[in-house]
């Protein structure tokens, strides 16, 4: 089992099915909800459908916001990266190596996988 140079990853703030769940329900299902309601509360005279559409859009606006702070950190974290590729200059040519972080059987399950580029920067030879 190959291990990456990086260090183990920190773990981004929401997972993925927590993460799509709240990106979803912020950018879709709320803001439908909250129009929804408002529109039925005129024709049907619902009760206070200012209060409970700024309730939708207030919680709708937190989720926003831990969208984006779960975002930053799944970023942060190097969570994307399947592992790296470490390019190698013996000072004559560049070779390149696959490393994969965790079970490089695990690569063989993966529709895609995103790699990070690691210069190792040994021998560097000046360019001409």
């Amino acid at each position: 089992m190959s291990v990456s140079s990086v260090e183990k990853k920190p773990t981004p703030l929401l997972g993925d099915g927590t993460y799509n769940a709240v990106k979803k329900s912020a950018t879709i299902i709320l803001p439908a909800l909250a129009t929804l309601y408002f529109a039925l509360a005129q024709l049907w005279n619902f009760p206070e459908p200012e209060k409970v559409v700024a309730s939708i859009t207030a919680l709708n606006t937190f989720l926003g916001v831990l969208v984006q702070v779960s975002k930053k950190s799944y970023y942060a974290s190097g969570h994307q990266y399947a592992g790296e590729i470490q390019v190698h200059d013996d000072g004559h040519k560049k070779t390149a190596s696959l490393v994969v972080d965790g079970d490089p059987e695990d690569i063989l399950s993966m529709r895609e996988a995103t790699f990070r580029i690691q210069d190792t920067g040994e021998n560097p030879m000046p360019k001409s």
